[in-house]
């Protein structure tokens, strides 16, 4: 074990601390295997009754995966991109399926494959801090670990809001877009985890919970009747007309200027990964999430979105294509299908869901 995962059994529970706190505990592929022996141990420890999920250091859970690494193995045309994937998704359905109540505390900053660890957890709690999104169409990608399920199921479409800007949302609109559960505020957490540790009820969370307000407070209704529209194209127009009639401060202007800055690409990707998998299980899901990513790693938009972004941090990414309508329909199409080549692909074990 390194001590990029921290794992120890205190009372009656297993308590899991992601600990690469300089790189808001962005997940490698020995986080992902370490994580994944010690859950796979836990769910035969009978000590164990339930499972903590914490971050390490001030600004988050965790911010995602370690994107660095996988661009650097497209420009290599390697395949450690393919197995990074294959196994964080594994991670993620072992999550979701996991035999013991699994408690993630989502503070701060949670992101992507950050979400994966966390939001599909049996119990999943949000603070005054947290800041929950799923930012891949800023880099030339699209939702992944799991994330594209848990949008494509929001309330009221309203995970499109997150899918197509890549903003972060808080607590209130976590719960509202069924990333989260409960609201428990920060100064009460260590509190919350000594009372799990010590009585191993994750029915305890409820005397810790608060109530929060609304998700989106009064721009609600008129987010739905935007995200109401059937394609991410017409939804981009409906967002301009009520930041023109609104004004610079107005909701749909931030998110107009975030939907038009990401890659066309990948909210074309997005969009239809999002139709395709509203009427599929999370095993078929992942399984169309890792074809989608092994493709786009392949794809130039991918590479150029990271190097604006994460690498030489321009924020000035030279798109493939310029408008959302321009993208081929049978390029977004070949992206979210099973390619030819040497790729072991992720395996679920279905027998019991």
């Amino acid at each position: 074990m390194t001590n990029e995962i921290i794992s120890e059994v205190r009372g009656h529970a297993g308590v899991l601390t992601l600990n690469r706190p300089k790189a808001i505990n962005a997940l490698n592929q020995t986080m992902i295997d370490e994580m994944t022996a010690v859950l796979q141990e836990w769910q035969d420890d009978d000590r164990v009754k339930l499972v903590i999920l914490r971050g390490a250091g001030e600004r988050g859970l965790c911010a995602g995966g370690d994107v660095a690494a996988l661009y650097h193995d497209a420009l290599e045309g390697g395949t450690a991109g393919a197995h990074f994937w294959k196994t964080e998704y594994e991670l993620n359905y072992l999550i979701s399926t996991y035999s013991k109540p699994y408690v993630a505390l989502m503070e701060g900053i949670v992101l992507g494959g950050g979400i994966g660890v966390s939001a599909h957890a049996s119990h999943r709690i949000v603070s005054e801090d947290s800041r929950i999104g799923m930012p891949e169409v800023g880099i030339g990608y699209s939702p992944d670990a799991g994330g594209s399920y848990l949008l494509s199921r929001a309330a009221d479409r309203l995970g499109r809001h997150l899918a197509y800007t890549a903003i972060h949302v808080g607590a209130a609109e976590a719960i509202d877009t069924g990333f989260a559960d409960y609201f428990v505020p920060k100064d009460k957490l260590d509190a919350l985890v000594e009372q799990l540790v010590e009585s191993g009820e994750p029915a305890d969370i409820e005397k810790f919970s608060e109530e929060v307000g609304p998700g989106f407070g009064e721009d609600r209704a008129e987010m739905v009747e935007v995200y109401a529209a059937e394609t991410a194209e017409e939804t981009l127009a409906r967002l301009q007309e009520r930041a023109a009639a609104g004004g610079e401060g107005h909701w749909a202007a931030k998110a107009t200027k975030r939907m038009s800055l990401n890659s066309p690409l990948g909210i074309r990707v997005t969009e239809e990964s999002l139709n395709r998998n509203a009427s599929m299980s999370f095993a078929e899901t992942l399984t169309q999430e890792f074809w989608m990513s092994v493709n786009m790693q392949k794809h130039k938009e991918f590479v150029e979105g990271i190097r604006a972004q994460i690498v030489d941090k321009d924020r000035n990414p030279s798109w493939e294509y310029e408008s959302i309508g321009a993208v081929p329909p049978d390029v977004v199409a070949s992206i979210l299908e099973h390619s030819e080549g040497n790729v072991e692909a992720p395996t679920f074990d279905t027998s019991e869901n």
